[in-house]
């Protein structure tokens, strides 16, 4: 009978005690008289004490609440939920030292807490202990990182099931909104998705909610860098190198951010530090190489290029950019070392198709050197078949989608749209197919004193793709329906877009700059409409030795269609064809410069060129070579030299192995000159 009447109250007590939890959030005065009345009854329940203070902190009583909560953690210091409460009423109360003193405490008790170390980290940032708070940050996501929840979607979202991931997120974030960890992780899930406006926001809430989170810092920066937003990823960079880690990846971050600025200068100092620190590092010794190229440092990124394969032989990307200088010739005892990296490799093909196909490409270029063209084709080709396997590129779809954009942009339609878009007239486009002599045009004007040259800048193509994405994604039936819906307004919007956006690669205050993105060729049209007043230069070459020359090159990255003889091809060709049914549509808007023409008679192709630019002539637009310039693209060691025409006819010696790219380019190998500037 006693036992019972105990268990009984007991089971009475419990209940209550649950009854007044559900109230203290919603009705924390009924929780508080309840509570005490508990107590009264239990003679000090310290359950109910810890209840009647959460009520106190949720009626704005936390002062009240505090001593009350001191005396009950001296009496039992292990309960967590005691230090928690103190902490939460302490800050309520304005008394940082003391919750911070709680939060220490409760963190190293229960380290594997995520939220204790989240609000230790607010707290210590209000103070000014910024070291320690974003530690603090850092040690509550690694509380995170064995969280159920977040290891469950982590796992849903590498198994590619977005949707199931995305689930298990919101429903988190909806019970735990401030949860920084969640919000990096579904931000990357939207990301898989294609969602890259809700995946910056959530990514961008993670760094708000847990400053010291440096793998979301860390990816923020990439994202931004996709977007083109550029000064705002170079401020994340300079804040995620301060990170108390010490990471010497993130200053490889900065100086990554740094070469998409054109700060080359700023990027090499970190490249040197870090090598200065620990020279054994191949990656950061190629990367200084690329800063040096750029820079026209050319023996000095020979330099870099050798020490990053003495430090990894088998780095086929520095090897591939040693040979990449085409004013380089590598050597017997070159060919050799790179053949026995090759070999090394064979057996982990699959592991290192990268070091693999660089090689193979590299292999080409120095067997070109030697005269050795059999040897060189073999090569090209085995490097061209096998980066083939790793990129998309439906030559069908492509031509499908050039029909469309000629068929849309006729002179009807460019009539009919009126005057619109951003006055501006700033921007010179050299468009084209790579390899096409535009770096040699870039530089040319790049010296005329109202030039500014820049780099091949992606703002048009993302513009682009943005627009093409309404109709992938069904809001229009095709694309001449959605180029038709820009109203004058819109097409203002995106000029002014481009012009704002582009502005970050402009360091002078020259009237003029230019945008050397070959492949806004599939644009003209919609330059056109947005900024009418550009410039637009067609640099066109000879179809052999232009689509040989990018068949021979290796692309960091993009230029899909030009790892296979045919594609490249046909690629040349329906360029050609829209760009003359273009010359049809708008007659002398694009002035066509052809490569073998400038080599031919250069005065007076630059006269013709900055007639169309309505530029005056200058005379150091002809003494090009000595300009100091950086220069990013595969032709940045040529066009510091006077032109020459041993490039001219150099696809002959190939010949005998191009029949395919002959075919896919039929009589465009003999029409390919054919303009309306001539």
């Amino acid at each position: 009978m006693g036992n019972g009447s105990a268990a009984a109250a007991t089971g009475t007590i419990e209940s209550t005690l649950s009854q007044i939890a559900g109230l203290v959030e919603t009705r924390p005065d009924l929780a508080l008289t309840q509570a005490q009345a508990l107590l009264a009854r239990t003679g000090g329940l310290p359950q109910a004490e810890l209840l009647a203070c959460q009520a106190l902190r949720h009626l704005g009583q936390p002062k009240d609440a505090l001593p009350r909560l001191a005396a009950l953690g001296r009496t039992y210091p292990r309960i967590p939920a005691i230090g928690w409460e103190l902490a939460q009423a302490a800050e309520a109360a304005g008394d940082t030292a003391q919750a911070i003193a709680a939060l220490e405490a409760l963190t190293r008790q229960q380290p594997s807490v995520a939220g204790g170390w989240f609000l230790l980290a607010r707290l210590l940032r209000m103070v000014g202990r910024e070291t320690e708070a974003w530690r603090a940050d850092l040690s509550g996501i690694h509380a995170s990182s064995r969280d159920r929840d977040l290891l469950e979607a982590a796992i849903a979202m590498n198994e590619a099931r977005l949707d199931e991931a995305e689930a298990i997120l919101a429903t988190r974030l909806d019970r735990l909104p401030d949860d920084a960890a969640a919000s990096r992780l579904l931000g990357e899930v939207c990301w898989r998705g294609g969602d890259m406006s809700r995946a910056l926001a959530l990514v961008e809430r993670a760094v708000t909610l847990a400053p010291g989170f440096d793998l979301a810092r860390d990816f923020l920066i990439r994202l931004l860098l996709q977007n083109n937003r550029l000064f705002e990823a170079l401020a994340h960079a300079e804040i995620l190198e301060r990170s108390p880690l010490k990471n010497p990846g993130y200053a490889l971050i900065k100086a990554s951010v740094l070469v998409r600025l054109g700060d080359q200068d700023g990027a090499r100092a970190i490249y040197e530090r870090l090598l200065d620190q620990q020279p054994d590092q191949p990656q950061v010794w190629q990367n200084l190489g690329h800063a040096l190229k750029t820079l026209g440092k050319q023996a000095d990124a020979v330099h870099a290029y050798r020490q990053a394969v003495r430090y990894r032989p088998t780095m086929g990307e520095a090897w591939w950019s040693l040979a990449n200088l085409k004013t380089v010739r590598l050597d017997a005892q070159d060919i050799a070392a790179m053949e026995q990296a090759l070999a090394s490799l064979e057996p982990a093909a699959a592991d290192g198709q990268e070091d693999i196909f660089h090689l193979h490409f590299s292999l080409g270029k120095a067997f070109e050197d030697a005269a050795d063209y059999a040897a060189a084709f073999r090569h090209y080709d085995a490097g061209n078949r096998l980066r083939r396997t790793m990129v998309r590129h439906d030559a069908d779809e492509f031509s499908a989608e050039l029909r469309a954009i000629a068929t849309t942009f006729t002179a009807p339609f460019i009539a009919a749209r009126g005057a619109g878009g951003c006055p501006a007239p700033d921007p010179i486009f050299i468009v084209g197919l790579p390899r096409s002599g535009s770096t040699l045009i870039e530089q040319i004007l790049s010296c005329h004193s109202q030039v500014e040259g820049t780099m091949e800048l992606p703002d048009m193509m993302v513009i682009a793709s943005r627009l093409q994405s309404r109709v992938d994604d069904g809001e229009f039936p095709d694309f001449a329906a959605m180029v038709a819906s820009l109203t004058p307004a819109d097409r203002l919007r995106l000029g002014e877009e481009y012009i704002d956006g582009t502005r970050v690669h402009r360091h002078s205050a020259k009237p003029h700059f230019i945008d050397k993105m070959p492949n806004n060729w599939q644009h003209v049209g919609l330059i056109q409409l947005i900024l009418p007043n550009a410039k637009i230069i067609d640099a066109r070459r000879h179809p052999m030795g232009c689509c040989l020359s990018g068949w021979k090159q290796h692309f960091a990255r993009g230029q899909a269609f030009t790892y296979d003889l045919t594609d490249i091809g046909r690629y040349y060709r329906d360029y050609v064809a829209l760009m003359t049914a273009y010359d049809a549509a708008a007659p002398g808007r694009v002035h066509r410069l052809i490569y073998e023409q400038m080599v031919a008679d250069m005065p007076g192709e630059v006269d013709r060129l900055l007639a169309y630019l309505c530029l005056p002539f200058e005379a150091p637009c002809l003494d090009f070579w000595r300009s100091d310039r950086a220069v990013r693209t595969a032709s940045s060691e040529q066009v510091r030299q006077p032109i020459y025409a041993d490039g001219v006819d150099h696809w002959r010696r190939f010949e005998p192995w191009l029949g395919p790219l002959a075919d896919a380019l039929g009589p465009l190998v003999t029409t390919y000159r054919e303009s309306p500037n001539r």
